[in-house]
């Protein structure tokens, strides 16, 4: 499990785990530093995926599909032990979805709340319509490179994997648990509210002041890690 999940403090105790997905091109520490800011009552993995960090020699996923499969061969057992909500920012809103779509249909396992920031719903029309940065001039991808201080190689494995990621929006809503939406007031716009189609639960938009990567900003941070001890403490709960 060290090589998938970076974890900076284990806590056998905690009432319920949150896994977190990463940023296109990134990688797992800014989540595995909440381990250390959290309450005690929630343990933190912070999913690592191949090509970066103590993976860079491992060739780089090709699909969502190999990142899902990877995930649950080896969190499924964990994910049964007790609650645990997951948290997503951009690329990482859609794994988490196709994680959680594969956990409810496979293995009816359900989290208890599902964080996405950052990111339309897969299948809304605005996602399907938006223009794709892979096609951006070499200039201007760099450019947006140095904005987001990303790295190059993993960056554009992850952005091939999510501009290929295809999703039907559900007839029915295929989980029950809270869903709730964050992102930056000066990000592109996003349609967040296509993914309460997602879930028959509650549904919260929260939106902070900044752009893309507004969760960096130290007061944003603690607003929305104060928002999930909340919500998963009560989850965890009403999960007993």
């Amino acid at each position: 499990m060290e090589r998938l999940v970076s974890c900076f403090k284990r806590r056998p105790d905690a009432a319920a785990r949150l896994i977190c997905f990463p940023w296109a091109g990134g990688g797992s520490v800014h989540y595995a530093r909440w381990g250390n800011l959290l309450s005690g009552a929630i343990e933190v993995f912070a999913v690592r995926l191949p090509g970066r960090e103590s993976r860079a020699k491992e060739p780089f996923l090709q699909n969502m599909q190999q990142i899902v499969d990877e995930v649950l061969g080896v969190l499924l057992p964990v994910l049964r032990e007790k609650p645990f909500a997951l948290f997503g920012h951009s690329f990482g809103a859609f794994t988490s979805f196709a994680v959680a779509e594969a956990l409810k249909k496979l293995h009816n396992l359900e989290p208890v709340h599902v964080f996405l920031s950052g990111a339309s719903a897969p299948y809304s029309e605005m996602r399907i319509e938006a223009p794709k940065r892979s096609e951006l001039s070499d200039d201007d991808f760099l450019r947006w490179l140095v904005v987001l201080g990303l790295f190059l190689p993993a960056l554009k494995a992850d952005l091939r994997i999510v501009e290929n990621y295809r999703c039907n929006k559900p007839d029915d809503p295929l989980l029950s648990c809270p869903v709730t939406c964050f992102d930056g007031r000066d990000d592109i716009p996003h349609d967040l509210q296509a993914w309460k189609d997602a879930t028959s639960g509650d549904f919260t938009i929260r939106m902070f002041e900044g752009s893309h990567f507004y969760l960096k900003d130290s007061g944003n941070e603690k607003v929305i890690l104060d928002y999930v001890t909340k919500h998963l403490e009560t989850s965890g709960m009403d999960y007993l």
